[in-house]
């Protein structure tokens, strides 16, 4: 769903513009990425190794806790990143029903054909989306390394 479709939705819901239904959007956008990646990540371990935990004796949730998880972490987290990336970049859209941020001066560059006062908007975010990309990935490669 397009965000802005979205965003207008939420207002209709919820009967006011502004920070709130923004807000929601972007927590509705953050949960795709974040469930796909999760699923995929838990049903590629491998039948084997939850096989051999059930064996020493865990128990279901010890063998998500101590087998399962760990192992999908990595594919895991790369849905959080890609939700905080994601999130990010749509952020700006919010503007668009009175939320603020740096969304603001693009959607008022726009209005005016303003080139310097929409960059003032669009080059802090994607600096800010770049940043995050390089952070999420950093702890990534942390949680892929750690024993």
């Amino acid at each position: 769903m397009p965000s802005l479709a979205l965003l207008a939705l939420l207002i209709a819901l919820l009967g006011r513009i502004g920070f709130w239904p923004a807000l929601l959007a972007l927590a509705l956008y953050a949960l795709l990425p974040i469930v796909a990646n999760t699923v995929a990540g838990l049903s590629g371990v491998p039948r084997g190794l939850q096989d051999a935990g059930r064996a020493l004796g865990l128990s279901e949730g010890q063998v998500l806790r101590h087998i399962r998880l760990p192992l999908a972490l990595p594919v895991l987290w790369t849905g959080v990143s890609t939700a905080a990336v994601t999130n990010v970049g749509t952020a700006t859209v919010a503007a668009f029903v009175g939320a603020g941020g740096l969304g603001e001066r693009i959607v008022a560059g726009l209005a005016v054909n303003d080139a310097a006062q929409m960059l003032a908007g669009a080059l802090p975010a994607a600096a800010m989306a770049l940043l995050v990309q390089g952070g999420m990935g950093w702890v990534g490669r942390r949680l892929a390394a750690s024993p």
